[in-house]
């Protein structure tokens, strides 16, 4: 499932190339055709990322809702403008012509899919497993002569402007809503670092979690405690914080709810900077050139199961943590 970094730099792409402009709107796919048909011709006027969840306004008080879920994604194409406080994996950016590539350096994709400045959601491979009228197939086959591009594959909502081109595809949620809507889906969310003062969201986010007998493990992942923490995210900052999962949040001390606001405040960042989940820290430059080519190379615990622990050797290990797979060494995190 795209992360809370993956929302924050799509709408900071959106904030670059589409705020400010007039948009036509369309549903190639029909399953947001009648929302389409509202926001064509509609300028853009802002843009919020909260968590998971991105939130697009148009003149007349009139807001797009956008929830990637487990699948769903935006590409980009056309005359992109990229934000410079995001970069590609090799940590450069630039502004992409209508082919989509960078004119200062190739993009560098890794084996997920995850580098890239113009698909930014789930990786394509994992767009495989959603259902069948919202695949994308040939996606890197398509003609990108052609402007605007041509729809390929189940194209739930396409934003065009004169010179960038947005296609949504696969996303739990794309709904209008009404600013006091926005208010209160906003206000249902724990906070997000990238948002919320990072002191309030602190003492937020220590007091809801020293309060609950939820497992620490469940907490990070419920998006009422905190926002944009998704199965990445949750076993990194549970093993940099050598943490048990299974800890009640009551009983987890203080100052560890407090540390483990404040690494998620700094992984955040990084996520949204480069595009990828790094969780490993001090790393020599052949090492972090690794790990931002291979997902396998970043992490500490994650999708490591039964490989030994980077620290002590211990089999990592994979269990269930109310239907999601949860990773974590049984010796670091007594």
């Amino acid at each position: 499932m795209p992360e809370g970094h993956s929302v924050h730099r799509i709408a900071r792409q959106f904030d670059r190339n589409v705020v400010g402009r007039a948009v036509e709107a369309s549903s190639p796919q029909g399953r947001f055709a009648e929302g389409a048909a509202v926001l064509s011709g509609r300028e853009a006027q802002r843009v919020r990322a909260v968590g998971k969840q991105m939130f697009l306004e148009f003149e007349g008080d009139l807001w797009l809702r956008v929830h990637l879920g487990m699948y769903g994604a935006w590409d980009f194409a056309g005359e992109i403008i990229v934000d410079p406080t995001i970069a590609s994996a090799n940590g450069r950016m630039g502004q992409t012509n209508q082919r989509g590539t960078d004119l200062d350096a190739a993009p560098v994709l890794d084996a997920a899919g995850e580098n890239s400045l113009t698909s930014i959601g789930a990786p394509r491979k994992a767009r495989g497993h959603v259902r069948m009228s919202e695949q994308t197939r040939d996606l890197d086959d398509a003609a990108i002569d052609e402007w605007p591009p041509p729809v390929v594959g189940q194209v739930r909502l396409r934003l065009l402007t004169e010179t960038t081109c947005a296609d949504l595809r696969g996303p739990t949620a794309c709904e209008l809503q009404t600013p006091d809507e926005v208010a209160a889906t906003i206000a249902k969310l724990g906070p997000d670092p990238l948002v919320d003062d990072l002191a309030e969201g602190e003492e937020r986010f220590t007091a809801t979690v020293r309060r609950k007998p939820t497992p620490i493990g469940l907490l990070l992942m419920d998006q009422s405690v905190v926002s944009g923490i998704g199965n990445v995210y949750r076993a990194e900052l549970l093993y940099r914080a050598l943490l048990d999962p299974h800890t009640p949040g009551k009983l987890v001390p203080e100052e560890v709810v407090r540390e483990i606001w404040r690494d998620w405040t700094r992984l955040l960042q990084i996520g949204v900077e480069t595009g990828q989940m790094m969780t490993m820290d001090d790393l020599d430059p052949e090492a972090y050139r690794r790990a931002m080519a291979h997902r396998d190379d970043r992490h500490w615990v994650y999708h490591r199961a039964g490989l030994p622990c980077r620290v002590c050797g211990t089999e990592i290990v994979l269990e269930e943590m109310a239907s999601r797979k949860l990773y974590w060494c049984p010796s670091c995190q007594k």
